[in-house]
């Protein structure tokens, strides 16, 4: 019997980009040596590979003119969990593929796993890396046990594909895409042609019969969904879970929003019964908070909610002779560049000093807003002056030692007032923050 024949092409690792032959550089995104060859069965030998119970993808579609197109409206269905719900834009769109990533042992699997016990109807739980003893332990331990969950353990798409069309549920959750493969591809699951065929697969399926499909994505060295760059194209939401694993908050965010805004985040924190809902996230941060020099409060905006946050600082005399500048969830080119406006503008020399800088709770904070409340962190410490627990300094900090107005500050000013604690108000410089709240160096009035 002959062989099937099958066409070699060679695959870009980080795009996905094809070519028929190889090359030490990928023309399409510049990298290089990230070219890998598979065989790809032709065309004529896919048609013959018939998937029996399979969605092939192909349906008999007529042109018509949008106006014409029913605007038929889709209800969302609610995930279960609320802030999961705000992230996507009020819930679970029928027919979309979400596709869900995070670090090892973030809490992904954990946080579908209590979806899928709250989503009305049934849902398929479709696992390529645990067995179903091992999700019923898990399971009995979040509480999340409902007769509705179906699980299937598989990694064939032929045979997930048909099941979900035997069952249709209402909502189908895959983990994790990395460990799917198709049959019609020789080559491991994981690999950059299995990772974006078994999704175009399941994204066909999905749209074809209206099954919502959550994809759960593994992650790279560099924070990214593992696989071609394309997996992000095929889906329609993007979720990343991020958080640190000394730390119980976690932090939900879309990168990507077809339904709704990107803007918007998720809090959630890791017990014992899982993930549960944060709705009051100043409690949740600032609940064992002990006023020191040092200590000062600020607000970021985390999509359009604002939320309260504690910046701490610490200087000691450095007995080296180049002094360490260490941050914790704050940028640390930042922290060198607002090291420098403090020395020039405002007269305050950290040069000898190790300087460390950690804003509370795990949180990884990249809004300028902050700028101000870690400059004022920093002159409490440096001359050893406890500051109002109650006051929060918003402003972002230019390299004038000018202190500018940040995005949506009047909301934040007004979640400042609503929970009871007081803000600077606006000043236009560095130097006469400080002054105002005591904390100016004697004789740093002159200029350097």
């Amino acid at each position: 019997m002959a062989k099937s024949k099958s066409t070699t092409v060679f695959v870009c690792n980080s795009c996905g980009e094809e070519f028929l032959q190889w090359q030490g550089r990928c023309s399409n995104c510049g990298e290089w040596n990230t070219l890998k060859e598979f065989s790809v069965p032709t065309s004529s030998e896919r048609n013959k590979n018939v998937r029996t119970g399979g969605y092939s993808g192909q349906t008999t579609q007529q042109v018509q003119k949008l106006s014409d197109v029913q605007g038929e409206r889709l209800v969302r269905r609610s995930s279960g969990v609320g802030e999961v719900d705000r992230v996507l834009g009020g819930g679970i769109v029928p027919g979309s593929v979400i596709l869900l990533g995070g670090d090892p042992g973030i809490g992904k699997s954990t946080l579908l796993l209590q979806v899928a016990a709250h989503v009305e109807g049934v849902v398929l739980y479709v696992s390529g890396e645990e067995s179903p003893e091992q999700i019923k332990l898990r399971s009995e331990r979040l509480g999340a046990e409902a007769d509705a969950v179906h699980v299937l353990a598989a990694t064939n798409v032929d045979s997930i594909a048909a099941q979900i069309e035997n069952e249709k549920p209402a909502l189908v959750i895959i983990d994790s895409i990395q460990t799917m493969y198709d049959p019609a591809f020789p080559s491991t699951p994981g690999s950059i042609v299995q990772v974006r065929e078994t999704a175009i697969r399941i994204q066909q399926l999905a749209k074809g019969i209206g099954v919502p499909v959550v994809l759960v994505g593994h992650i790279t060295k560099e924070g990214t969904v593992a696989g071609p760059r394309t997996l992000e194209h095929l889906v329609d939401v993007v979720l990343y879970l991020e958080g640190d694993s000394q730390h119980d908050l976690r932090i939900l965010r879309a990168v990507k929003n077809r339904f709704g805004d990107i803007s918007e985040t998720g809090l959630l924190a890791m017990g014992e019964k899982g993930l549960q809902e944060v709705t009051n996230p100043a409690q949740f941060l600032l609940g064992e908070r002990v006023q020191v020099p040092g200590s000062i409060l600020s607000t970021v905006m985390e999509g359009s909610r604002p939320m309260l946050v504690e910046i701490q600082a610490l200087t000691v005399p450095s007995v080296f002779g180049y002094p360490r500048r260490t941050a914790s969830g704050f940028d640390l080119n930042r922290l060198n560049l607002l090291l420098a406006v403090l020395q020039r503008r405002a007269g305050i020399d950290l040069s000898s000093q190790d300087v460390f800088v950690n804003v509370v709770g795990g949180m990884k904070i990249k809004d300028p807003a902050v700028d101000a409340a870690v400059c004022v962190a920093l002159a409490s410490a440096a001359l050893n002056k406890t500051l109002d627990e109650k006051l929060c300094v918003i402003g972002e900090v230019g390299l004038g030692g000018e202190v500018r107005r940040v995005q949506q500050q009047a909301r934040r000013e007004k979640e400042i007032e609503q929970l009871g604690y007081t803000h600077t108000g606006y000043q236009k410089e560095l130097k006469q923050l400080l002054k105002a709240l005591g904390i100016e160096k004697k004789g740093s009035s002159k200029e350097l």
